[in-house]
């Protein structure tokens, strides 16, 4: 952070390392007012925290919005609220605790005054907790802003950018810290692991563990992609000896999930967020209602019906879901007429350009896939911020549900009707290639090369002034024109299309694979470049985002491990599909679906008996956890005692006291 600081007016140094940007024309009542609770103490409604406004830029050809203003804090305020969200750091015996400022000295690596014990991602977020949590005391309205009304409890900062008020509030990045994990992420080509730990200590838990699990994903589908090879090599026309590699994938796609949650515990407890309890939730910054009072806390806060939410939910959010399903396979049969359209004209005059032909309706429909997806995702967006939902993860979980079901019906649908109504092996095979590849190119595309070139168009104007003009010598940009330059950065949505397409890769290899053995081979060569390219996204394309201080990958452990499961039942009809096992039934086709739907059964079994062998936490950070709760529960009782003992002797009398002494 030495970087990144000014000369606070009290003359102690001054870190800046969170941004506020208001609107240019923000009236200077209502800035006065926010700057000062920002200011004022904790005792009086305040966050304590260092606030100044940032100076103007290089050149002034440009108006520049005026109403930037960075903030920081001293370290003594940032361990405090280290101790206020539960922070767990790692004790000097080994074991991780929750920070408390009056043991700080019994904690790892803290020395001094505690500077660098917290790292700039746990600061800035402690510094965007200490601003959320700001609210309203008697206001009844944003100074000067009328219709921003305010009630005693509501957040300021969530009213001032549901308003527009206040337009973003995002971290700084810290240049040298940065260039070196960039060095070590993406900037040299190497075979070796991420450096997980540093992208945890720069971007926080949550980007870790999705790095951790892109990763682990890769690192799972080599045994796939060996076995893959050589029946893509020697057994290609063969199907009859697929149905080995169909129980192979049936068995891999459980135990990987199920060793990823022992991965994902022992990162999660080494990074101190595997144990720590998790805040109450408070409503989101667009939820709406009524004004009444939180039965838990008693604060005042916006009521909505839960019955009212059902009805849009039920009523309209769930029946455009099923248009917007019936679009897509509306869809899904024109892709099937070019398809006979592209086979009749290679059937009259076969050459190598109606061969090349064939593939042309599954790149076209590959590309309409993308676009459905991309536009059905904005739908979705809009459809659950409309139904209101209190919380975030309440939120979260609707708009992961309405995203997973379209896309994957989308995406596969095509492949299930071409595998088990056309029961056409070799269309299938050439469907899931193009599908997977084209998918691929699209995808290293819009995640990758079209945000950095839309970011190089806006930031050219800036570097071209700065530039132009040659008033600094120094290889850095100055702090003032970082923050500009940071502030016009494209703004991380979060990992939730990185999930996405990771769940849809999964789903291409757990699914079809057997039929199209090289799918986890192309998977691994995505995931290859998909590091790279969501690192370089990280560095250079977008703003730094607030930690997530995750224990896991949440919703999407379950998205994938229901997506393993529909894969046993496709596999096994794969399976039962095959001429080998049909030459077992010739006569009885019921019982050829009896039996396969038995033999489904057992391997469900199996993977709920493997499910329940493998251990979600390792053994060794049981006994920690438990040693921990052990310990919790041993001060809690002394504590219990002592403040008996305590109250026995303050309430009994003089007299019966003076015989005890």
């Amino acid at each position: 952070m030495s970087g990144l600081s000014l000369t606070h007016i009290s003359g102690s140094r001054f870190a800046p390392l969170v941004v506020l940007e208001l609107a240019s024309d923000t009236k200077e009542e209502a800035i006065a007012w926010l700057l000062s609770r920002i200011r004022d103490w904790q005792q009086n409604g305040g966050a304590e925290l260092l606030v100044e406004q940032l100076g103007p830029g290089i050149g002034v050809e440009e108006k520049e919005n005026p109403n930037m203003f960075l903030v920081g804090a001293s370290m003594q305020r940032l361990l405090c609220g280290a101790e206020d969200l539960g922070l767990f750091k790692e004790c000097t015996d080994g074991s991780m605790r929750a920070f408390t400022f009056a043991s700080k000295h019994n904690f790892k690596d803290f020395k001094g005054d505690g500077d660098g014990f917290l790292s700039m991602a746990e600061c800035q977020y402690v510094i965007k907790h200490e601003l959320d949590t700001l609210r309203a005391k008697e206001e009844t309205n944003v100074p000067g802003y009328s219709h921003a009304k305010l009630y005693p409890g509501k957040s300021i900062i969530r009213r001032l950018l549901s308003k527009g008020i206040l337009i973003q509030m995002f971290p700084l990045h810290e240049n040298e810290e940065l260039k070196r994990l960039s060095f070590s992420w993406y900037k040299k080509v190497k075979v070796s692991l991420q450096p997980l730990d540093d992208i945890r200590h720069y971007y926080g838990e949550g980007q870790a563990l999705y790095f951790g699990f892109l990763e682990y994903f890769t690192f799972a589908l080599v045994p796939m992609a060996l076995i893959g090879v050589p029946y893509y090599l020697f057994d290609w026309e063969d199907y009859d000896k697929y149905v080995v590699f169909a129980v192979f994938n049936l068995i891999w796609c459980t135990v990987i999930l199920e060793l990823w949650k022992r991965r994902s515990a022992s990162l999660a407890y080494y990074w101190g967020t595997l144990c720590r309890k998790k805040a109450f939730e408070e409503p989101r910054p667009g939820f709406h209602g009524v004004l009444g009072h939180n039965p838990v806390t008693g604060r005042a806060e916006p009521i909505y019906p839960t019955s009212k939410r059902h009805l849009r939910v039920y009523l309209v959010s769930l029946p455009f879901v099923l248009l917007c399903l019936y679009l897509s396979l509306y869809i899904m049969m024109i892709y099937f007429q070019m398809e006979g359209w592209a086979l009749s004209i290679y059937d009259e005059n076969p050459t190598f350009w109606t061969h090349i032909l064939l593939f042309i309706p599954s790149i076209i429909y590959a590309v309409v896939i993308e676009a459905m997806n991309l536009i059905y995702r904005y739908a979705a967006e809009f459809l659950t911020e409309w139904e209101n939902h209190r919380l975030e993860s309440s939120y979260q979980n609707h708009l992961v549900l309405k995203v997973l079901v379209f896309n994957f019906f989308n995406c596969f649908a095509s492949l299930f009707y071409i595998a088990f109504v056309m029961q056409d092996m070799e269309l299938l095979r050439q469907s899931l290639a193009t599908l997977l590849i084209t998918s691929q190119i699209l995808n290293q595309f819009m995640e990758a090369f079209l945000p950095y070139w839309l970011q190089r168009r806006r930031n050219k104007k800036m570097i071209r002034k700065i530039q132009k003009r040659r008033l600094y010598e120094e290889k850095e940009l100055p702090l003032v024109e970082q923050v500009r330059l940071e502030a016009d950065m494209s703004t991380y949505l979060g990992t939730f299309d990185d999930y996405l397409e990771l769940f849809l890769l999964f789903g291409y290899v757990s699914l079809f694979s057997c039929v199209f053995p090289l799918a986890a081979v192309l998977v691994v060569l995505n995931n290859i470049t998909e590091v790279y390219s969501d690192a370089f996204k990280m560095c250079r394309v977008f703003k730094r985002p607030f930690a997530d201080p995750a224990a896991n990958i949440g919703v999407w452990q379950l998205a994938f491990e229901a997506m393993s499961v529909i894969a046993v039942v496709t596999n096994c009809a794969l399976i039962g599909m095959s001429p080998q096992v049909r030459s077992y039934f010739p006569e009885s086709e019921t019982q050829l679906i009896l039996c396969t739907v038995a033999a489904e059964h057992v391997l469900l079994g199996f993977k709920f008996i493997l499910t329940f062998l493998i251990q979600d936490v390792p053994k060794h950070i049981q006994d920690k956890l438990a040693r921990l709760e052990f310990e919790s529960l041993e001060a809690l009782k002394k504590k219990v005692k002592s403040d008996s003992a305590l109250t026995f002797f303050t309430l009994l009398p003089l007299s019966k006291l003076l015989p005890v002494l």
